[in-house]
């Protein structure tokens, strides 16, 4: 595969999808109507399908490449990321509602530094079956609150739903990025004890 069509391959167009809803919905966000609402929903959803189909379709047309994993991770929590900061702005998410979102935005930090000193070090700690499970109800229970209260024409007390969603999201987010502090701790015991 040239590096052309690998930059332009579909599970990368699907990962320049996921960066390119961003700023619509900044601006949507600004609008408290149903449509502005529901479109939101829309395109946080088509988001989050993409993130599910761009492997699939990598896998299956073998077009996965180290560009592609590399976007394939980071859109995701540039988009987890920039939609929690948005429900914080416009008040979706207040108070002590606000703790969850500050420890699924920090574990995320966190976690992307100790996959880059882990990659320094070359080991590699594979996406455990949590860690897939972690964006799923991140993305699920933030459509909710991205839907606000007008969701509540379909499902009764959605904003509500999403923040306990929220934390349950959370508690999820922790124990997944275990997985990586393990191994990171494992490694550094290793470095020392070489090193003494």
């Amino acid at each position: 595969m040239t590096r052309a069509n690998s930059l332009y391959s579909i599970p990368n167009l699907l990962c320049y999808f996921r960066v390119a809803v961003i700023p619509v919905m900044g601006v949507l966000f600004c609008f408290d109507s149903p449509f502005a609402a529901w479109t939101n929903l829309l395109l946080f959803s088509l988001a989050g399908l993409s993130d599910f189909l761009d492997g699939i379709i990598a896998r299956a047309t073998g077009q996965a490449t180290l560009l592609g994993k590399f976007l394939d991770s980071s859109t995701d929590k540039i988009l987890v990321g920039v939609t929690l900061m948005l429900l914080i702005a416009f008040d979706r998410l207040t108070g002590v509602w606000i703790i969850p979102a500050l420890v699924i935005f920090l574990r995320e930090i966190l976690i992307s530094g100790v996959r880059e000193f882990m990659a320094l070090q070359h080991v590699i700690v594979p996406i455990s079956r949590l860690g897939k499970w972690k964006l799923t109800t991140q993305m699920f229970f933030m459509g909710f609150l991205v839907v606000g209260d007008y969701g509540d024409a379909l499902v009764p007390q959605a904003l509500l739903i999403g923040k306990l969603g929220l934390v349950f999201a959370a508690v999820i987010t922790v124990l997944s990025g275990w997985d990586y502090m393990r191994e990171a701790w494992k490694t550094l015991e290793k470095m020392d004890a070489e090193r003494s």
